[in-house]
């Protein structure tokens, strides 16, 4: 029952983490109606410049503030060097000039960080374990990343649901020109958007680089691990990002951890490990396909709404 409510808890962690990121995408691609492929790069930036400046002054916080900062700010350079000029073009431009992007994003951070991968420390006061039940300790640091999720989803929330701000947001995703004709500044908006979107991806850096290697392209795989948990969850919706992020984060995760124990009860433990390992990095997608065979629009896509 331990190891349960341990993977569990992991579970909760990697899916809260995978919130951050495609929370952000959510509001870019399901509300600007941009396909965004250097995502992924932003959560790069913000782990690069959380290593960097973490590295320099040895203050968790400062390097947190400074990579969401920093993500933020190259989301502002994208949108407004690039993005704008593509909100009335075909998708298909939109891939080819954020996957270009992709690509000079890698090469650019290899050159100003050099090839040698970089890390990030948890910060003391949480770099411990704490009971969360008799006899089961659990890392401090991973309920933080769970909490920082929780409270990012409220923000967003109340953001978008319940002040004029957002609003407009809701209004820009499917009528733009008539909002631009009360007024508002939709040029603007959507730049703002952009950029806290990128911020969240630069906080979703942050807090994952203490697990990972920050290396050029580290946030390849969670650009696409992004992409799905918006298939899954409905494009646009944050209470589909929400749902969908916990569901792969949960089948992730118990994935890797009974599945070579399942099928050691049939095979040799060797072929269990391997064949355990493929299945369960594939799990995501099966639920994917499991959700989209039942809901073709998502959990809580637009037609569901």
């Amino acid at each position: 029952m331990n190891l349960f409510i341990e993977q569990t808890l992991n579970g909760l962690q990697l899916g809260f983490t995978l919130l951050m990121v495609s929370a952000g995408l959510t509001l870019i691609f399901g509300i600007m109606n941009i396909i965004n492929l250097a995502h992924g790069s932003l959560f790069m930036v913000g782990a690069f410049v959380a290593a960097d400046v973490g590295g320099r002054t040895g203050n968790y916080l400062l390097a947190l503030l400074a990579g969401i900062a920093g993500a933020a700010v190259a989301g502002l350079i994208v949108e407004l060097g690039l993005i704008r000029r593509l909100y009335h073009r075909d998708h298909l431009y939109q891939v080819l000039a954020t996957f270009a992007l992709v690509l000079i994003a890698n090469q650019a951070v290899q050159m100003i960080w050099g090839l040698t991968p970089r890390s990030v420390s948890a910060p003391a006061f949480l770099d411990r374990t704490v009971p969360v039940l008799p006899g089961l300790p659990y890392p401090a640091y991973r309920l933080a990343i769970t909490a920082v999720g929780i409270a990012v989803i409220v923000f967003l929330h109340l953001l978008v649901e319940r002040t004029r701000v957002g609003m407009w947001i809701r209004a820009g995703r499917t009528h733009r020109e008539l909002l631009g004709a009360f007024g508002v500044n939709v040029r603007l908006l959507y730049t703002l958007v952009f950029a806290v979107g990128a911020g969240l991806a630069g906080l979703a850096g942050v807090v994952a680089a203490p697990f990972l290697s920050v290396e050029s392209g580290i946030g390849d795989h969670f650009l696409i691990l992004s992409f799905v948990v918006i298939v899954v969850g409905g494009i646009g919706s944050l209470k589909g990002a929400l749902y969908g992020s916990l569901m792969l984060g949960l089948a992730d995760t118990w994935a890797r951890t009974y599945l070579p124990d399942l099928f050691g009860q049939f095979v040799d433990p060797s072929t269990a490990a391997t064949a355990g390992a493929s299945v369960a990095s594939a799990s995501i997608y099966l639920v994917m396909v499991v959700v989209l065979v039942v809901k073709p629009n998502g959990l809580f896509g637009l037609a569901d709404e």
